[in-house]
């Protein structure tokens, strides 16, 4: 990617901040950290992707292969790497703000360090496009979907992986006083002060629709935050649930509630201990929804579509 930055520049000198290290291009904009601790709970969260989808990398018809992949906001690289050992002939670019991957990858996979919310300058078309867990992460998901829509060659496809904000329950065991439901509405409070939506996936549909795709397709499935529910399937959902949350109860939210709410780093270690207690009691029975949203780029002949302006409804559900 013409423009992206050297890892011998200054991009690898992280900010350090209440014990927690975060990245330093673009200081400042992306709020979780990238230390060990969110490193090996990101590749936990890959394991808990597939058991969600019952092992399949992505829901589009790229699941049979694709000839060049970009995934963007790839954290440890963990998911392009297992695309490219999988289909064997792909070229997969991963890219991200923090220089997190490993050294030794397939030889069909690299990794680059840019900030995605900028212009993408990439020299070549991708027929595949993936996006995971990247919820807080853009100021303006309308002008992504229209980077994503293109840098795809006609026929590409542009999938999105993410967990829908706030927590959900249908039988009141997730008490308004509990401090797990306020961490979930904590969050997506101080997310929405700083214009980065956490509750976005269930508006992507229509931002999809609006950059130009079409047969854009929706799936959603319960995440049960432990494993309290009797169906063996979600059980083992929710296991893998809560070891990817438990190590990323304070990770999420220690930059959003010093930064933007104002509490103090030893506010939030207390609280999140009782986050933590209640993420584990399985008398709660709290849930997410996990989404994957994808459309296809339609031949150019075919596009009759006019791109909008676009505005936000944060509070706007589609289901």
């Amino acid at each position: 990617m013409d423009g992206s930055v050297s890892l011998s520049s200054s991009v690898v000198n992280y900010r350090r901040e209440n014990g927690r290290r975060y990245h330093r291009l673009s200081d400042g904009v992306y709020v979780v950290p990238n230390d060990v601790i969110e490193q090996e709970r990101l590749d936990t969260a890959h394991i808990l992707w597939l058991v969600v989808w019952e092992g399949r990398l992505c829901l589009c018809p790229k699941i049979e292969g694709a000839r060049r992949v970009l995934d963007i906001g790839t954290g440890t690289g963990v998911w392009a790497i297992e695309y490219a050992e999988t289909y064997i002939d792909s070229f997969v670019l991963g890219v991200d703000l923090s220089a997190i991957q490993p050294d030794y990858v397939p030889e069909n996979c690299m990794f680059e360090v840019d900030d995605l919310e900028k212009d993408w300058l990439f020299t070549e078309l991708y027929d595949f496009i993936f996006a995971r867990n990247m919820a807080g992460s853009f100021l303006d998901w309308r002008r992504v979907a229209e980077q994503a829509f293109d840098q795809l060659e006609d026929g590409g496809y542009f999938e999105i992986h993410d967990n829908l904000y706030p927590l959900q329950c249908d039988d009141g065991t997730l008490r308004e006083d509990s401090a797990l439901f306020q961490w979930s509405q904590y969050l997506v409070e101080a997310a929405k002060k700083t214009g980065r939506s956490i509750t976005i996936a269930s508006e992507l549909p229509e931002i999809l629709e609006a950059a130009g795709f079409v047969d854009v397709v929706v799936t959603r499935q319960i995440m049960p935050v432990n494993e309290w529910p009797a169906d063996e399937r979600l059980r083992e959902v929710g296991k893998w649930t809560l070891l990817s949350l438990l190590p990323g109860i304070e990770g999420l939210c220690m930059a959003l509630f010093t930064r933007v709410l104002g509490w103090s780093a030893l506010q939030v270690t207390a609280f999140c201990t009782q986050v933590r207690k209640d993420a584990k009691n399985r008398d709660i029975h709290a849930y997410w929804y996990g989404y994957s949203i994808y459309g296809r780029k339609p031949p150019a002949e075919t596009r009759t579509q006019t791109r909008t302006a676009w505005s936000y409804d944060l509070d706007g559900v589609f289901f």
